[in-house]
């Protein structure tokens, strides 16, 4: 299977998608000033997302129905488990063993994870660009967190393989995601990708938690559901219509903007510091993705 060609328009559904959901990490922090859990901070984001979800997938037919064969549906809930439910878990858990200048460096394997994933799966082909495109955003990614590293910790590996295992689920996600867009269409996959993650949340809730989510402030739940809305529903449609058009390897390489941009957004509205060396890190992870993203010369 060869890799797919690259879209000016799949190139800026990526960004905004990624954009949108690293907004997400400012929300958190806003969200945490009213002492709320991780746990129902996730389960109040995927509880105001799944009305939308549900409507449009009972709204949106599947563009290939007559292709669609009923492993394919099982692949979907398997895939919603995996991308959106298990690897954040992965990730939440890690992040009780290290710290989050670490978790980055290590989850930011995935895009070259994807692409082994789609070579030895799918027979994707490798290129030279994007090899050097996934060096570059790897080194930019390094660099831009190696400050915030600190490895005083007694499970240093165990929350270096949780937050591994975290990267390989999401890069599974990504491959099947690609695999199985073109046959549901982008709004039908992302609905019942969607709708697998939040209820696979919803039970974790009830059988583990069960603890009152009804007497939180009300400003809590305003930008829990800002979260919703702005970096969970529309950045999931983005992100697949962006796989649609670009493969997931492609997309994984653009998706190293996703730290990037966190550190901006919390730069402008948490005023948390911003420094040269960020700076620099951010540069080389955009130079990565102009590499992967520039179109060839016609020749």
């Amino acid at each position: 299977m060869k890799s797919k060609g690259l879209s000016s328009y799949g190139i800026i559904l990526a960004i905004i998608g990624i954009v949108l959901f690293s907004a997400k990490a400012v929300l958190v922090k806003l969200a945490y000033r009213f002492d709320i859990s991780s746990e129902h901070l996730l389960l109040f984001r995927m509880l105001f997302s799944l009305p939308v979800y549900i409507v449009l997938a009972l709204y949106t037919k599947p563009v290939q129905k007559e292709n669609i064969k009923k492993i394919d549906y099982v692949w979907i809930f398997f895939f919603g488990f995996v991308g959106y439910y298990l690897a954040s878990y992965f990730d939440f858990l890690g992040l009780q063993y290290i710290k989050a200048g670490l978790e980055r460096i290590i989850l930011f394997v995935y895009p070259t994870l994807v692409i082994i994933i789609s070579r030895v799966f799918l027979k994707d082909v490798i290129t030279n660009r994007q090899l050097f495109a996934i060096l570059l955003t790897y080194i930019g990614v390094i660099i831009t967190f190696w400050g915030e590293i600190h490895t005083e910790t007694d499970h240093l590996i165990l929350g270096v393989l949780l937050i591994f295992l975290s990267a390989l689920t999401y890069a599974t996600y990504l491959v099947g995601s690609g695999w199985l867009i073109p046959k549901f269409g982008v709004v039908s996959f992302t609905s019942y990708a969607m709708i697998v993650s939040s209820m696979c949340i919803i039970i974790q809730y009830l059988v583990f938690d069960r603890q009152d989510i009804f007497n939180y402030p009300t400003e809590l739940y305003v930008i829990c559901i800002i979260m919703a809305i702005f970096s969970t529903i529309i950045p999931s449609y983005l992100v697949s219509a962006a796989i649609a058009k670009l493969g997931a390897s492609n997309f994984s390489i653009i998706a190293s903007l996703g730290p990037v941009s966190t550190i901006v957004l919390a730069y402008i509205f948490l005023g948390e510091n911003l420094s040269i060396i960020q700076i620099i890190g951010a540069v080389i992870v955009i130079f990565g993705v102009y590499v992967v993203s520039r179109k060839n010369k016609v020749r």
